[in-house]
């Protein structure tokens, strides 16, 4: 049987690797090189195959969030899928392949909320950990600063459910569904 891991995809090939399918001791998934059923968890994040000691590495995936500020408001999107379905976290996604983190905030500012936007500012990043269908994936969160002179037309897209703007005050951390939310809200100053 020769495993393909590009026919898998991503989400198919990371459900194998998820830590969920390695919690019984000696459990062996098939080796993306040689396609023997031999590779097993060998630390954290890599994967040695016992045969031909190929090593797959489950590094971490790369996120962008973008926190858009009018004057003392901040923009806000209700999130419109799991995980953490009705709770708030900030425009952005999944940095695609063969895409920067600017082109991939781009890009999802554009599908998730109509607004495009050249003028960001990088303020930090943050380590996150997003679990989807019971797998969980590290990631590590980008974010992007931008202001406006004045609020344009945007509307929730996508996997956005709504979008609010907020006095920045009134910004309660807790409501955010990812720990990386709030740390880019402490980086800002709020807490």
């Amino acid at each position: 049987m020769n495993f393909n891991l590009f026919r898998l995809g991503i989400h198919g090939f990371a459900k194998l690797f998820s830590p969920s399918q390695f919690s019984q001791s000696g459990r062996h998934m098939y080796c993306p090189s040689c396609g023997k059923s031999a590779l097993s968890r060998s630390d954290v994040k890599a994967f040695r195959c016992e045969h031909c000691q190929f090593i797959y590495f489950h590094n971490t995936a790369s996120a962008v969030l973008a926190i858009i500020c009018f004057e003392d408001e901040i923009l806000v999107a209700e999130r419109g899928r799991e995980p953490c379905k009705g709770m708030l976290d900030f425009p952005g996604g999944f940095v695609d392949y063969d895409e920067s983190l600017e082109q991939a905030l781009y890009r999802e500012l554009q599908e998730e909320i109509g607004f495009q936007s050249t003028d960001i500012r990088y303020i930090g990043s943050a380590p996150n950990t997003y679990i989807y269908r019971e797998i969980e994936y590290k990631t590590c969160d980008v974010f992007y600063h931008i202001t406006l002179d004045n609020k344009p037309k945007m509307q929730a897209n996508d996997d956005v459910e709504a979008i609010y703007w907020v006095k920045r005050d009134d910004i309660v951390p807790i409501d955010f569904a990812f720990d990386s939310a709030r740390s880019a809200l402490r980086l800002l100053g709020i807490e």
